[in-house]
C-alpha cells in the first residue's frame, strides 16, 4: 500500500534550523503575503474610521417636525398681504393700468382679475418720472378693468411709460376721501355695488409624497461564518459578522437618501419618460412624478441670493443688507439659522473678525479678551445686524466630497454655499384637517394610518432567523413615503 501526499502537503519537515514558508500554515494564495511570511504579522482586528461620522441626516430634525398623512397630496393656503400694491403701468397720462393678475408663471395680460382700487381711494405712484399722490377717479370695466385714472392733488399730470415687461410703476394704496353728504361713489349714490367689498385672498400650495425603497441581502452561508475584522456600525454596534456592517450601512445610506431627498427632489412635468416609466397620474393630482424638496420650493417662491460682490459674498456685511431689506419686505421674522459650507462660514467668521478694530491678524477674533492661557477662539455662532439674529451652523451635506461637496466643486454659480430658515412656527390653514394650525416652517408629511406606518418601514424576509419564505437568505427591506411642506417659502433665503 502506497501513501501518497498531495502536492502541496503541508508536512514537510524543516532540515536544517531555519525558517521556511512551509513551517507555517499559509492562507494566502501568494508566498509574500499572509500567514506565510516570516515573521507573524501584528494583526490589527478593529477597522480604522477614517471619513468620521459619515452620514448626513439630521438637518431636518433640527428646523422641523413631522407628521401622519393618510391622503395622497397635501394642500395648504397661506395668507395674502394686507395692503394694496400693484405693480403698473402708465399707458395714457393720469391713466395707469395695474398687472392684478399675478402667479407663479409671471405677470399675464392686463385686466385679466378684479383688483381692489376702488373709487375715492388714496393712493401713491412711484413711477420713473417720479412720486404722484393723488385720488381714484375712475375705474375701468369689462376689457379695461385693469385702467386706474388718478387726479393728483397738486394738479401734475402723471406722465404716460407706456407697457414695460417690468411693469415699472408702483401704485399703493395709503387712505380714501370723500366728500359731504356723499355715498360711496363719485356721482353720489347711496349704494355700495359701485364701491365694492374687498374680499382676503390667500394662496393655495400642494405637494405630494414619494415611495422611497432599498433593500440588503445576504446568504445564509455568508450569516452563519465569523471575520476576523472587527467592524463597528453608525449607530456604534461591534462585532466580528461582516455582514452586520453591510446591513447597518445599508440602512444609514436609506436614511441619509431620505432626507437628500427632502433637500434635493423636484417635480415631474406629465410630459416625460420619467413619467411614463413611473407609472400613470394620480386623480385630480396636477403632479404625476416628483416632490417638491426645500431647494426647489425656495427657488420657485423663495428668494435666492449670489452675493453682491461675488459668490461666496458674505465676506462684507452689503449681502446681509441686502438680505435684510428683502425680508423687511416678507414678514419680518427676526431670527434665522444659517446652515452653510465650510468656506462661507469661514468667510462669515473673517466678516465679524474684521469688525473688531484690534483684530489684526485674526489674534482676537471671538473672544476679545484673548489671553496667552486660554484657546483661542477663531469662530463665530452668530451675530446681530438691525433688529435680526442670525445663528450660523455648519452644515455637513454641503461639505461632504461625497455628497453636495463634490457636486458644488464643479458647480460654478450653481453650487449652494447655505440655506437660512427662519425660526419659530406659521399659521396656515390645512384643507386636509379643516383648520387652522401652528406649524414649523418646515415639516415632513409622511403616510401612515392604524394599518400601515410609512414613516420608516423596515422588515426581514428569507429562512435566515425566523423563516418566511424558502430563500436561502436574509433580506433586509426599507421603505418610506413623505414629503417636505415648506411654508411661508417667502422668509427662506437660499444662498449659492
Amino acid at each position: 500500500m502506497a501513501i501518497t501526499g498531495g502536492t502541496n502537503l503541508n508536512s514537510v519537515p524543516a532540515p536544517v534550523k531555519q525558517t521556511l514558508s512551509t513551517n507555517y500554515l499559509d492562507l494566502s494564495t501568494s508566498s509574500n503575503a499572509g500567514w506565510g511570511q516570516q515573521y507573524l504579522p501584528d494583526l490589527m482586528e478593529k477597522e480604522a474610521e477614517v471619513f468620521g461620522p459619515r452620514t448626513i441626516s439630521g438637518f431636518l430634525s433640527q428646523v422641523g417636525a413631522e407628521e401622519a398623512m393618510t391622503a395622497d397630496q397635501v394642500i395648504w393656503s397661506e395668507q395674502s398681504r394686507l395692503h394694496l400694491s400693484y405693480k403698473a403701468d402708465i399707458d395714457a397720462d393720469d391713466v395707469i393700468t395695474v398687472q392684478c393678475d399675478i402667479d407663479e408663471n409671471g405677470f399675464a395680460a392686463d385686466g385679466l382679475l378684479t383688483h381692489g382700487v376702488r373709487l375715492n381711494d388714496t393712493v401713491i405712484v412711484a413711477a420713473p418720472t417720479g412720486v404722484f399722490k393723488g385720488l381714484v377717479t375712475a375705474i375701468g370695466t369689462g376689457a379695461t378693468a385693469g385702467d386706474i385714472t388718478v387726479a393728483t392733488y397738486d394738479g401734475t399730470t402723471i406722465p404716460t411709460t407706456g407697457n414695460t415687461a417690468d411693469k415699472g410703476t408702483i401704485l399703493l394704496v395709503y387712505g380714501s376721501e370723500y366728500a359731504k353728504g356723499t355715498g360711496y361713489n363719485a356721482a353720489g349714490a347711496t349704494t355700495t355695488e359701485s364701491r365694492g367689498a374687498n374680499e382676503p385672498d390667500f394662496k393655495t400650495f400642494t405637494n405630494k409624497p414619494i415611495i422611497m425603497k432599498d433593500y440588503y441581502e445576504v446568504s445564509g452561508s455568508d450569516a452563519s461564518r465569523i471575520g476576523w475584522v472587527e467592524v463597528s456600525t453608525e449607530a456604534g454596534n461591534a462585532g466580528y459578522m461582516w455582514y452586520l456592517k453591510a446591513e447597518a450601512d445599508t440602512r444609514a445610506r436609506f436614511t441619509d437618501y431620505i432626507e437628500m431627498a427632502m433637500l434635493e427632489s423636484v417635480r415631474g412635468s406629465n410630459t416625460n419618460a420619467v413619467d411614463t416609466f413611473l407609472g400613470t397620474p394620480i386623480a385630480g393630482n396636477d403632479t404625476l412624478v416628483g416632490t417638491q424638496g426645500l431647494f426647489d420650493a425656495i427657488e420657485d417662491r423663495g428668494h435666492v441670493t449670489t452675493g453682491v460682490t461675488g459668490v461666496n459674498a458674505a465676506t462684507d456685511l452689503a449681502e446681509f443688507d441686502a438680505i435684510l431689506a428683502e425680508f423687511d419686505k416678507q414678514g419680518a421674522i427676526e431670527e434665522y439659522m444659517m446652515f452653510v459650507n465650510r468656506s462661507t462660514s469661514l468667510a462669515m467668521d473673517d466678516m465679524l473678525a474684521a469688525m473688531n478694530s484690534y483684530g489684526a491678524g485674526g489674534t482676537s477674533y471671538g473672544v476679545f479678551n484673548n489671553s496667552e492661557d486660554m484657546a483661542l477662539n477663531l469662530g463665530f455662532s452668530g451675530f446681530r445686524r438691525g433688529s435680526y439674529d442670525f445663528y450660523k451652523s455648519d452644515f455637513r451635506y454641503l461639505n461632504d466630497l461625497a455628497t453636495r461637496g463634490g457636486i458644488n466643486a464643479v458647480a460654478g454659480s450653481s453650487a449652494i454655499r447655505g440655506v437660512m430658515i427662519p425660526a419659530g412656527t406659521s399659521s396656515v390653514y390645512d384643507q386636509t384637517v379643516g383648520q387652522s394650525m401652528k406649524r414649523p416652517f418646515l415639516h415632513v408629511r409622511y403616510r401612515a394610518s392604524q394599518t400601515d406606518d410609512r414613516r420608516m418601514k423596515s422588515w426581514v424576509t428569507g429562512s435566515v432567523g425566523a423563516a418566511t419564505t424558502a430563500l436561502d437568505a436574509m433580506q433586509l427591506h426599507f421603505l418610506t413615503e413623505r414629503c417636505l411642506i415648506t411654508q411661508g417659502a417667502n422668509n427662506f433665503m437660499l444662498m449659492k
